[in-house]
């Protein structure tokens, strides 16, 4: 998973309906605003990470952070105020979130990042993995593979399984991690908004991200069992204590009954619905493990 980026995009709102303080006996409640409760100020960010690389003394190489990026616009204030004057630049949120928008946000501003923050001596060859989202482009654009194939780098786009929410980091875990950090500073204009949102995106330890990829590898293992559905729990490690202890794995183990009976339940389906599953490769590997045994 090291040769993989997560992005997913999420609305992340200036404030909530019902909110929860804890105040002491003579301090005043917070003073929060807006226009109507069905209208608070939000932003659209999209998030990009990979999984963070440390060093055999424990140290983070790479944190996996390739940034969070607003979808936002500059426009001129229309008449005067309390708060700036006529003409002056203010942030405005794109509310309407096009495939063109989109295009525009990969090529020109997070394809150049992946480049730049790419760790030094890793694989260039890197998947980038996005849901089945309409404004999402397609693997095969042609902008996205003009730009992607440069610089010694080759990245190619991949589509996670519809209704697999779970096979996205961001949406695994991390966006409800940076909602909580967030959450933590009031914000007062979309201003702060996408203040709180950098600095919690910031905040967030590399070793907590890293936990969530192997959360991921969890998933993917209990996907395998239910033979590709979603009817499972999550599991639970305990990571925090086996990374104290040092025994916290890189990947999870997968039995090798478990691959066997999956690839014959694949070639059975595939037989049954005429389709062709890509699993010669594993059949092969397996075959060969048997000869050396």
């Amino acid at each position: 998973m090291y040769n993989t980026i997560h992005i997913d995009e999420k609305w992340f709102y200036r404030t909530k309906t019902n909110d929860r303080y804890y105040l002491l006996p003579d301090e005043g409640e917070p003073y929060r605003t807006c226009k109507s409760k069905r209208y608070i100020d939000k932003i659209m960010f999209m998030c990009a990470v990979a999984r963070p690389i440390f060093g055999l003394d424990g140290r983070c190489i790479f944190d996996g952070k390739f940034g969070i990026f607003p979808f936002t616009t500059m426009e001129a204030a229309q008449r005067n105020s309390k708060n700036r004057m006529k003409g002056t630049m203010e942030v405005k949120p794109i509310t309407a979130v096009t495939k063109e928008v989109m295009k525009c946000c990969l090529l020109r501003e997070m394809i150049p990042i992946f480049k730049a923050k790419w760790p030094v001596g890793a694989n260039k060859h890197i998947y980038i993995q996005q849901d089945n989202a309409k404004p999402h482009i397609k693997p095969n654009d042609p902008d996205f593979l003009a730009v992607a194939n440069t610089d010694g780098f080759k990245f190619q786009l991949v589509c996670q399984p519809a209704n697999s929410p779970d096979t996205n980091v961001n949406d695994l875990g991390f966006f409800r991690a940076i909602q909580t950090l967030k959450d933590q500073k009031p914000a007062g204009n979309v201003e702060e908004l996408l203040k709180n949102v950098k600095d919690a995106y910031d905040e967030y330890p590399p070793e907590k991200l890293n936990h969530v990829f192997i959360t991921l590898q969890s998933c993917y293992h209990e996907i395998i069992k239910a033979r590709g559905g979603n009817d499972y729990k999550i599991p639970h490690m305990n990571k925090e204590r086996l990374s104290r202890l040092g025994l916290l794995p890189k990947s999870i183990q997968v039995e090798e009954t478990l691959v066997r009976e999956t690839l014959q339940f694949l070639e059975l389906d595939a037989s049954a619905e005429r389709e062709i599953y890509n699993i010669g490769a594993v059949i092969e590997g397996l075959e060969q493990v048997d000869i050396t045994e």
